[in-house]
């Protein structure tokens, strides 16, 4: 009797301490993500061997998160059978393994979600720290305050520690969305940090200079505060949400027009804010290019191989759903649209509910539809921040449907 007794008491505090130590090595990795100047990245490294010691460890995929795992396996496939259409392969097997890796990254963050709703504020502060440091460097950078600082730039904008502007500027979005929810919803002593931390990333965004990212940030707050009246009625809380509203616009213009005295803001501002730029339209120019990659698609069920579209075209897809097309067949397009129709239509499901996961649900559902929108213009089938949303919203899709389980568990028994 005493054996068997004392064996539980033995056993919990080592899962305890396994589970807090996992927690911190996942905030680590999250925060990694906004480091990636080169590649393999520091992130790729470290979830490497943190999802194979996860795993060793008993890690589960649920039923709920099997789906996510079926679909992106299936994308994969498509990927891999689109390696057989090319003569050489050259760097397109590197190309899918970094696919299939961030695959592997969106089923690790869900399932980890799914054992824990608290993580979700750790990954989520990890989030915003990254993403506060690398918004700094790309500002730094971009005015030359630091050593190195053309390390922080390309073509005169700003990219942080990322080796593309046009993915530094999306990554802060979901970052700001958390700042923006805690001074909504938190006490007022709490906003100086947050207004500190939103400076920084809207003026990161804006540095930036992609016009995808200006969209997106706008998009996603816009967003948000249209969700959150829909959950909170109280004429106290619109009030303030008016009124924070009024004076970020304020904020945001004054700070703008700071940032226009500078010459060369403004002369790149004038040129990045028209809506179609020379390599947009015009033969052979981006949409151009759209339309001739569908229409050659359709003729190429197993696709053309992943990066052969920009060595015809000399520029690649950026177009995410074309990309699944010629990167991963007929089969990881219909994979593709299939995981994100389901990824979004689970979170709207869910996303009113009063939960303690709520407001991630939300703010990860917001940034998703952002970023499926500006996948019309931009390749994301690389963005690690990405599959980092899908996990999100896959976990806090498996919670709720644990908790209802187990509700109906409770009901079942008390009869």
């Amino acid at each position: 009797m005493i054996a068997s007794t004392s064996q539980p008491a033995i056993i919990r505090p080592q899962l305890a301490a396994i589970s807090i130590i996992g927690s911190g090595l996942v905030t680590i990795g999250v925060f990694l993500s906004g480091f990636v100047i080169a590649e393999p990245a520091p992130y790729e490294v470290f979830m490497a061997g943190l999802i194979a010691l996860w795993f060793l460890f008993g890690l589960k995929i649920s039923r709920s998160v099997a789906p996510l795992l079926t679909l992106l396996a299936l994308f994969m496939v498509g990927g891999m059978l689109s390696l057989t259409v090319m003569t050489e392969l050259a760097a397109a097997p590197m190309y899918m393994a970094v696919s299939g890796f961030l695959a592997l990254t969106a089923v690790f963050f869900a399932a980890i979600v799914e054992d824990r709703h608290q993580r979700l504020r750790l990954i989520f502060n990890a989030w915003v720290s990254a993403a506060v440091i690398t918004a700094l460097l790309g500002i730094l950078g971009y005015f030359g305050a630091i050593p190195g600082a053309a390390n922080f730039t390309l073509y005169d904008r700003a990219k942080g520690a990322f080796q593309d502007p046009n993915v530094f500027g999306p990554f802060l979005a979901a970052p700001a969305l958390y700042l923006v929810h805690g001074l909504l919803t938190q006490p007022i002593r709490r906003a100086p940090l947050k207004i500190a931390g939103l400076i920084v990333l809207t003026l990161g965004v804006f540095l930036s200079f992609s016009r995808a990212a200006w969209a997106l940030n706008l998009f996603c707050v816009a967003a948000l505060v249209f969700v959150m009246l829909l959950k909170e009625r109280s004429g106290l809380f619109r009030l303030r949400i008016l009124v924070l509203a009024l004076c970020g616009a304020l904020f945001v213009m004054a700070a703008l027009a700071v940032a226009l005295q500078s010459e060369q803001v403004a002369t790149l501002f004038s040129s990045r804010s028209q809506l179609v730029q020379d390599y947009d339209d015009g033969h052979l120019g981006r949409f151009d290019r759209h339309r001739i990659g569908f229409m050659m698609s359709m003729e190429r069920p197993l696709g053309i191989g992943p990066l052969i579209f920009g060595t015809i075209f000399l520029e690649d897809e950026h177009n995410v759903w074309l990309k699944s097309l010629t990167s991963y067949g007929w089969l990881g397009f219909v994979s593709y649209v299939t995981l994100i129709a389901w990824t979004l239509s689970l979170g709207f499901r869910f996303l009113l509910l009063d939960r303690p996961w709520q407001p991630y649900l939300m703010i990860a559902w917001v940034a998703l539809i952002g970023h499926v929108g500006i996948g019309n213009v931009i390749d994301t089938d690389h963005w690690r921040h990405f599959y980092l949303l899908l996990g999100i919203i896959w976990g806090c899709a498996a919670l709720e449907y644990r908790n209802r389980r187990q509700v109906a568990s409770k009901r079942f028994a008390s009869r």
